[in-house]
């Protein structure tokens, strides 16, 4: 186990490197950062001397490992248009979107899973049919055109929620949150469901086509003429066993939940991470657009070793594959 955790993380640590080489090389196509920082106006002595401070007159290699070393310890530099350090900008918005992203995965797992469930116990039911034909719709609608109408229908028409915004939010420890306060929960319902909606309908649809499978597998007739009850059989044998793929694809779903939540922090002006780097990308502020890089692809990785890990405490075979494997 340990082995196999230690080969994960030096999988982990070449992607970040190749990624933050990526993200590094934005700062050579994407413009001149000494340019955006003193104007056009500027004299080439200033421009000399801020590119020397910068360390942009040193060689490519050296450079990126400033980079490296830097980003190391959580500083990306400062962003070209607030001209505030973006490790400070990413701390005011992370918070937001974590919260945001948190809030769409619970959705998600919470419906998506016992409605797999139930549709494939019940495949036949009217109830089963009108979850997925909504199921259908939720695939086949964009994120934004989804949450434009729910902005329409409960937003507008029947003004139950806030179409924009974080509502009022609390301060713990430097860490803001609108858990706390109804104006925040309010404003978090209705890009959480937009966020979510898509991995939800992802995850009821894999989980009833494994679910499917596994109940015409020959160890669950085997458990049924063992006179097992059906509650047992269908909760302790077969989801026990559809859950192997499903948490892969709902690990990789948690990840492009925090992702791909710019569409949604753009629709309800949410203020996030999603929304800073669409900011950036119009001002071409590298800076941050890099760290935003690195960023996600980080909590990819994270998420890709704590679905490994979960492997191996929910399917035995691939402990005794390993262990297997090691053994003279």
């Amino acid at each position: 186990m340990v082995a196999f955790v230690l080969r994960r993380l030096v999988q982990a640590a070449i992607v970040m490197l190749v990624v933050g080489f990526i993200a590094f090389s934005l700062f050579r196509f994407v413009g001149d950062p000494v340019v955006f920082m003193l104007g056009q106006d500027a004299t080439p002595e200033d421009r000399a001397e801020m590119s020397h401070a910068l360390g942009l007159d040193q060689p490519f290699p050296v450079q990126y490992a400033r980079f490296v070393g830097r980003a190391l310890q959580g500083d990306f530099g400062f962003s070209l248009r607030q001209l505030r350090p973006v490790s400070t900008l990413f701390a005011e918005r992370l918070p937001a979107t974590l919260e945001l992203a948190l809030a769409a995965a619970v959705f998600a797992i919470a419906a998506g899973i016992p409605l797999g469930v139930l549709t494939a116990l019940k495949p036949r039911s009217w109830i089963s049919q009108a979850v997925l034909v909504v199921s259908l719709v939720g695939v086949s609608l964009p994120t934004f055109l989804t949450g434009i109408l729910l902005i329409l229908v409960f937003a507008v028409t029947l003004g139950w929620l806030p179409s924009f915004g974080r509502g009022d939010t609390v301060l713990i420890g430097g860490w803001s949150t609108g858990l706390l306060t109804v104006s925040g929960v309010k404003a978090l319902v209705l890009p959480a469901v937009t966020l979510g909606l898509f991995q939800m309908t992802l995850i009821l649809r894999l989980t009833r086509a494994e679910m499917l499978e596994v109940l015409r597998a020959d160890y669950i007739r085997f458990a049924r003429s063992r006179g097992l009850s059906d509650r047992v059989v269908h909760f302790r044998h077969a989801l026990r066993n559809t859950l192997v793929p499903v948490i892969t694809v709902t690990g990789l779903q948690l990840g492009s939940i925090i992702a791909f939540a710019i569409i949604t922090e753009t629709v309800f002006q949410w203020p996030g991470m999603g929304l800073l780097f669409i900011q950036s990308v119009m001002f071409a502020d590298v800076p941050v657009m890099a760290a935003y890089l690195c960023l996600i692809a980080l909590f990819f990785v994270l998420i890709n070793l704590a679905v490994d890990l979960l492997y191996h405490a929910v399917d035995p075979r691939l402990r005794g594959s390993h262990a297997g494997a090691h053994s003279p």
